[in-house]
């Protein structure tokens, strides 16, 4: 398995070797464009400044035999032609060869410009193009194109052109024009490799900045895979790894939450089943041994006992159903305030038998709510079976119905003792007791909230609890209308 952080510096030193390599290229090449630009301006204007000397030339010996001694020589060429007969130089030709005359030079600039010339390849092509001299010996007699003979400086004499003379550095490599264009292009070579050492360097640091966190988080997923749910990442930064990080520390704690509740789920599923059960088995064993006695009491006790057992089943199913959206409601339209005063009805003895008045609240002209008339009545009996068996003897019990805005409201109240801060977030998880002790008589199974709170989220509403202690408490119930 390739690692994320060979995958990186590969992609990185594909991207700096094309990048590296496209500006050595596009510096070679505007270089070498620019300098061969500067070697032709350059000899055309040599040539303009030999161009006199070479039509003197011709002049005088009416044939090109013997011009690239005097071209490659033009201080000589002006300095004997003068002692010739008639043939001294004008004065003309003198101005035009300028800086190559030995009367307006230094013999320092003479002796460097001799060498300047005698390291350039001299061209002189006659009128029609035919080269006649060719210092490098590879295009005498040959005809150049006139793309070429621009390159170069005419030849007149007595008013007409005669020839053209182009000047060029001999196409060798040890020549300085040769030197130059390879000390650039091996100058930007190495800048290119220095740049991409370093661009490496930098990279290799950002790049292990960026896998050390995300290794450590595969760490923590590997431990949370083979169980141990208390891997935890360490967060250093504020970037997104830091944000996915924080992500699976949340997932983990979550998780670690979730394994506790079902730990303790099912030890309350066992110790809630095992109670009834033992009851039952305890009194049927003391009836068959002859010691109780059947009598209709006893049997009504363990029918008790069955009943009990009976609800706890069907909750759990009914909760499971619930959570995992497989709970199917057979909806219908429900008038709210005639279900409360159902619900109320049905619990007035209980109420009653604890000596807590129980009453409605129910508003006119409530609108109707689509809604499964079973499961709702689940939902408000277990909020008034829950306020009747924690409140006190004197307490008071309201079971009221509201319209609000774009849905219904359903509340059960009380002025009972009211319920702890710290236990309210808390109370619509499974198995949850505020009573410790689970003690039947003073608490239920534990589920009888949470199966509130999913069935109302199942009819697409929502369940509040609001309560303060020696307040009492108010649950209310928003839901949706039809």
């Amino acid at each position: 398995m390739h690692s994320l952080w060979t995958k990186l510096m590969g992609a990185f030193v594909l991207v700096i070797l094309v990048g590296t390599g496209m500006v050595v290229f596009l510096m070679s090449q505007t270089t070498s464009n620019q300098f061969e630009l500067y070697i032709t301006q350059t000899g055309q204007q040599r040539a303009i400044q030999l161009a006199p000397v070479a039509a003197d030339y011709y002049t005088r010996s009416r044939s090109w035999n013997g011009i690239d001694t005097a071209l490659r020589n033009p201080w000589g060429y002006s300095m004997t032609s003068g002692d010739m007969g008639n043939g001294m130089i004008d004065g003309d030709m003198m101005g035009d060869m300028g800086g190559w005359s030995g009367h307006d030079m230094s013999e320092p600039d003479m002796v460097d410009d001799r060498a300047i010339i005698f390291s350039d390849r001299i061209i002189l092509a006659q009128a029609d193009g035919t080269v006649v001299v060719d210092t490098a010996g590879t295009l005498t007699g040959s005809q150049l194109q006139t793309d070429d003979l621009a390159r170069g400086a005419p030849i007149i004499a007595g008013g007409q052109r005669i020839g053209t003379l182009i000047i060029t550095p001999l196409d060798i490599p040890a020549t300085p024009a040769g030197d130059f264009l390879s000390a650039v292009n091996r100058s930007a070579l190495l800048a290119g490799i220095a740049a991409g050492s370093v661009a490496l360097i930098l990279g290799s640091v950002l790049f292990v900045q960026i896998i050390r966190p995300l290794r450590r988080l595969s760490t923590a997923a590997q431990g949370i895979a083979t169980g141990d749910l208390s891997q935890r990442v360490q967060l250093s930064s504020h970037d997104e790894i830091s944000q996915v990080s924080a992500t699976f520390n949340h997932m983990a704690e979550t998780l670690q939450r979730y394994a506790a509740e079902r730990r303790n789920m099912m030890g309350d599923i066992a110790h809630d089943l095992r109670t009834p059960l033992s009851i039952i088995q305890s009194n049927l064993e003391a009836m068959l041994d002859g010691v109780l006695p059947a009598t209709p009491e006893e049997l009504s006790s363990l029918h008790q006992e069955t009943l009990h057992l009976n609800r706890l089943i069907t909750d759990l199913r009914t909760l499971s159903l619930a959570e995992s959206g497989q709970l199917h409601l057979q909806k219908q339209t429900v008038e709210p305030g005639s279900l409360v005063q159902q619900v109320s009805d049905r619990m007035h003895l209980s109420a009653e038998e604890k000596n807590i008045t129980l009453e409605t609240d129910i508003a006119s002209d409530l609108p109707q709510v689509q809604a499964d008339p079973e499961r709702l009545m689940q939902v408000m009996t277990n909020l008034v079976d829950n306020a009747i068996r924690y409140n006190t003897k004197g307490s008071r019990v309201i079971v009221a119905a509201r319209p609000a805005k774009e849905c219904i409201e359903l509340s059960v109240s009380d002025n009972g003792p009211g319920i702890p801060t710290e236990d309210i977030p808390h109370l619509f998880e499974r198995f949850w007791r505020a009573e410790k002790s689970r003690n039947r008589a003073t608490g239920g199974s534990g589920l009888g909230l949470a199966i509130v709170k999913q069935l109302v989220e199942a009819h697409h509403g929502q369940v509040q609890v609001e309560s303060q202690p020696g307040s009492g408490t108010r649950f209310t119930v928003h839901l949706p209308v039809a």
